[in-house]
């Protein structure tokens, strides 16, 4: 646009020219005066439109190059982006890997203390047992009763066999019940091997422990820990359907474990898992109506806001 500008510009001086010499008789050398001037402002009109060229020329290339330099900076950009993003992922990932190994571990000490707590309590029962025995053979000496000794030796001894049932003879592992046979492990073996193995990973091993210890301690304790993980070890595995069967034998089998919170909301939980929506559901809600305040009952209640499922007031 400009050149054409200059070109018209430069033609209208020419005719302005050729005019005022056509109007007028002027000397021959003004004349060529003014043409050579005129050439000469001709000259620089086209020397500015050429230098006029070359620095847009030069602009074009400066942006291209710019363009170009922005375009390989915005790819950097974003395989940085993708690379980090990729990163973010396997940290999430093996995040939510050492979250699960942790819960297991957790769950196992938690099993331990029940353990000890529930072996402090049969001590204590024992000791009392003792004492009254020991207060009624007291009593019976200072009436005069002779043969009160030894009827009141024999009494703890009993008293001490029977508080326990058959649990206390259970844990020591020994091989005199009629179904365990010679050279078995002890219970406190199998038990510890299995949460071991199954902390560690080892599943199928683990599950090799557990059945072991139901079938020679299914009097004991713990028995339906070793129940419960049996459907722990399933659930890792995505046996689903076995690991439903596993939970449900916890609550049928054992109505006083404190595993009765834990297997209802792992069962909800593999329920899901296998589409079964209603049914998984209704595990999680009965979990909050039975342990209300538990981490069961949180870990339902955050599940089924996670489903959009309301929590019913019937459900509290």
């Amino acid at each position: 646009m400009r050149i054409r500008h200059i070109a018209i510009f430069s033609a209208a001086v020419l005719a302005g020219a050729l005019a005022g010499s056509l109007v007028g008789p002027r000397p021959a050398e003004a004349v060529a005066r003014e043409l050579i001037e005129l050439q000469r402002d001709v000259t620089s009109l086209l020397q500015g439109q050429k230098d006029l060229s070359t620095q847009v020329t030069q602009d074009n290339t400066v942006m291209k190059t710019l363009i170009s330099q922005s375009s390989d900076t915005v790819g950097k950009l974003g395989s940085t982006m993708s690379s980090l993003q990729k990163s973010v992922q396997d940290v999430q990932a093996n995040a939510g890997a050492r979250l699960d190994t942790m819960s297991t571990q957790v769950q196992g000490l938690s099993d331990n203390l029940e353990e000890i707590k529930s072996r402090l309590g049969k001590l204590n029962q024992q000791l009392v047992d003792l004492q009254n025995s020991v207060q009624s053979l007291d009593a019976k000496i200072s009436s005069g009763a002779t043969s009160a000794p030894a009827a009141g030796l024999a009494t703890p001894t009993s008293s001490t066999g029977t508080t326990g049932t058959t649990k206390p003879t259970a844990y020591s592992g020994g091989s005199g019940s009629g179904g365990i046979p010679a050279g078995a492990p002890s219970a406190d073996t199998l038990y510890s091997n299995g949460l071991r193995d199954i902390t560690s990973g080892k599943y199928d091993l683990a599950r090799s422990e557990f059945e072991d210890y139901l079938k020679y301690y299914s009097e004991t304790d713990l028995a339906s820990n070793a129940q419960f993980y049996l459907g722990e070890i399933f659930y890792k595995q995505k046996q689903y359907v076995d690991a439903v069967a596993a939970y449900d034998k916890v609550l049928s089998n054992y109505p006083k474990s404190f595993k009765l919170g834990p297997a209802r909301l792992r069962k909800g939980m593999a329920l899901l898992e296998l589409g079964q929506k209603n049914g998984g559901v209704r595990e999680l809600r009965e979990v909050i109506k039975r342990f209300p305040g538990s981490d069961e009952d949180r870990l339902a209640r955050a599940k089924l806001k996670e489903l959009g499922v309301p929590i019913t007031a019937a459900s509290r």
